[in-house]
């Protein structure tokens, strides 16, 4: 074997051990969340642990054998009905979580109060969701039964999810109280934002977008006083069809207030257009 294919095969096989841990750490800290906050206070925010918690407090159901009979026969029908696209790793994360459900079910809570559980453990339960995306891979459960109605009904993916989830927060709210199916909907939003975060990461660039007649010496200031690299794009007026040149600049949130004193002292009526950046590659930003 060449070196080149030696040095690919080493590559893949840290990344792929690499991705298992993720995983499989992802779906410890997702049962770690679960039983500290979320189950303890009868917070039951979506997914298949939602409806674990319902049925815990219906029929005193154990909440990890509860979940092997949900992500064990979803996984198989997403399999059957939507092809062999989910792997081992899904497969291992389906198992797994459950597991350490139940490793995790005497584990004492870390609050009784149903707004810090839904708010704090909405954060652990997405940074482990956040960490099996991480690893290419799910735990199953609801989140294959979307994708299986999706299918069937031509509802987007989105809105699946949210049908199921809103059906988990109302039974919350009927078998608890509706406090409880409220204290579902926040933890269910904060599980949600924070897999965003673990995904995206936070935002410390903005991409900005500048239109100016004043082009040229914007672009030289730019490269003088930031030294940040600008990128032209040829654009149309929509209502007198002229042809203009837009920039594009990247820069650090550090670095953005001095990139709006430059473009007032240059051009006072640019057109700019600013949203955040939360993931840039390249020279002067972060390596691959």
């Amino acid at each position: 074997m060449s070196k080149k294919n030696e040095n690919k095969v080493l590559d893949f096989t840290k990344n792929t051990i690499q991705e298992y841990f993720y995983v499989l750490l992802g779906a410890a800290v997702i049962a770690f969340g679960f039983n500290a906050f979320l189950f303890p206070n009868q917070v039951a925010s979506g997914g298949v642990s939602g409806i674990s918690t319902i049925l815990n407090g219906l029929f005193g159901w154990n909440a990890g054998i509860v979940q092997y009979a949900f992500n064990i026969p979803l996984f198989i029908a997403g399999v059957l009905i939507l092809g062999k696209k989910f792997g081992l790793k899904s497969f291992i994360g389906t198992l797994a979580l459950p597991f350490f459900v139940l490793l995790t079910e005497n584990i004492d809570p870390w609050t009784d109060t149903p707004l810090l559980a839904a708010l704090f453990g909405g954060i652990i339960v997405g940074l482990g969701i956040g960490l099996v995306f991480k690893g290419n891979a799910s735990t199953g459960g609801t989140d294959l039964l979307a994708q299986i109605i999706t299918k069937y009904t031509g509802l987007t993916l989105g809105t699946s999810v949210l049908l199921i989830d809103g059906i988990i927060a109302i039974s919350a709210a009927l078998v608890f109280d509706l406090e409880k199916g409220l204290y579902a909907l926040v933890g269910l939003f904060v599980t949600t934002k924070t897999i965003d975060i673990v995904q995206l990461g936070f935002s410390q660039s903005k991409m900005v977008y500048i239109i100016s007649s004043k082009e040229t010496e914007l672009r030289d200031a730019i490269y003088k006083e930031i030294d940040r690299g600008v990128t032209k794009l040829p654009v149309f007026g929509g209502y007198t069809g002229k042809e203009r040149t837009m920039l594009m600049v990247v820069v650090y949130q550090t670095e953005f207030t001095k990139l709006k004193q430059i473009i007032k002292s240059v051009d006072t009526s640019a057109f700019v257009i600013v949203s955040d950046a939360y993931e840039v590659i390249g020279e002067g930003f972060k390596r691959v």
